[in-house]
């Protein structure tokens, strides 16, 4: 039977994906520094991303790594590289270790939060441009799932997700919403792809308003959306008549809020 290690699965997407990813002949293998309830075909695992002997114990005989564990926003340096990067780190070496030969990372848009509107739709592998110490630690673990490829031969591929949330709640995120059922399609795709190599991809729905970021690599591992944000643009429209993508600074760049120049990053 599939093992399936999901780290962070207590947290906000990992509990999205949870159900979505179960499958009567799946084991969900679920760790988190929380403490956890597992339910049928699922095994809780008590540890922290950071741990790798835990991690390692974890991994083995898993068939696959679905990585989301870490900080979810900005922090201060040392947090962020102790836990994100020093854990992402941990992550992929904890699977060679283990033997686990796929390792799903759960990137963000944020590793090129700075793209301006000009250079939408932002093509897949977009070269870095992260706008936080956030931004940075995904740029930084992704560099290592290259190099865990190339070097040790594990498929690896990083979803560069936007804005995974049950409902869409603001203007851009009528752009940038990843559903949670289309965020299920899409981890599953990256699973059963088969031999995929190293990606980059992109992680959000089929929204009318979309065309922010390239969906083809995604497309090209079998991922289909089929939710759109379109459905909660009147409320959203309403609540924001005056939002407009030329003068808003928030719809200035990829990264919304995280580029902003009062969005300072802390510094302890």
């Amino acid at each position: 039977m599939p093992v399936i290690v999901i780290t962070g699965a207590a947290g906000l997407v990992g509990s999205m994906l949870r159900p979505r990813l179960a499958r009567p002949d799946r084991t969900l293998r679920l760790l988190d520094i929380a403490p956890l309830q597992a339910g049928p075909g699922e095994e809780a695992v008590q540890a922290s991303v950071t741990d790798l002997a835990a991690m390692t114990g974890a991994c083995r005989g898993a068939d696959a790594v679905i990585h989301l564990g870490g900080i979810s926003g900005e922090a201060s340096w040392p947090r962020i590289l102790e836990t994100n990067i020093s854990g992402g780190y941990v992550a992929f070496e904890a699977a060679r270790q283990a033997g686990v030969p796929r390792v799903i990372f759960a990137s963000s848009n944020h590793a090129v939060g700075f793209s301006p509107r000009a250079s939408f739709p932002v093509p897949d592998y977009a070269f870095p441009a992260p706008d936080t110490y956030y931004g940075v630690s995904k740029v930084a673990t992704e560099a290592l799932a290259a190099m865990y490829h190339y070097r040790y031969g594990l498929d690896a591929i990083c979803v560069r997700i936007l804005t995974c949330v049950p409902r869409p709640a603001d203007v851009r995120t009528l752009s940038t919403w990843l559903s949670p059922d289309d965020a299920g399609r899409l981890f599953e795709a990256c699973l059963t792809a088969e031999r995929p190599g190293f990606r980059v991809i992109f992680g959000v729905s089929a929204n009318t308003r979309g065309g922010w970021v390239s969906l083809a690599e995604a497309e090209a591992l079998g991922y289909q959306p089929q939710d759109d944000a379109e459905e909660y643009a009147a409320e959203i429209l309403a609540a924001a008549p005056d939002d407009d993508p030329t003068t808003d600074p928030v719809l200035r760049y990829l990264g919304g809020a995280f580029t902003l120049p009062d969005a300072e990053v802390p510094q302890a």
